[in-house]
């Protein structure tokens, strides 16, 4: 059985001025990291990303 390794966490977009929570694996915590957040911003409008 495989179960990825989830986290919950909280970050700060600076685009949408607030904070996103979102469950994310540690593969995406990292390409957060490397890529920022404003790719995650523009994901988020398109409705690519599921915000809580």
């Amino acid at each position: 059985r495989f179960l990825p390794n989830l986290q919950k966490k909280k970050i700060w977009v600076q685009e949408l001025n607030r904070f996103v929570t979102l469950k994310l694996s540690t593969s995406a915590l990292r390409t957060i990291n490397k890529n920022g957040t404003a790719e995650i911003a523009k994901m988020i409008k398109e409705g690519k990303v599921k915000v809580n």
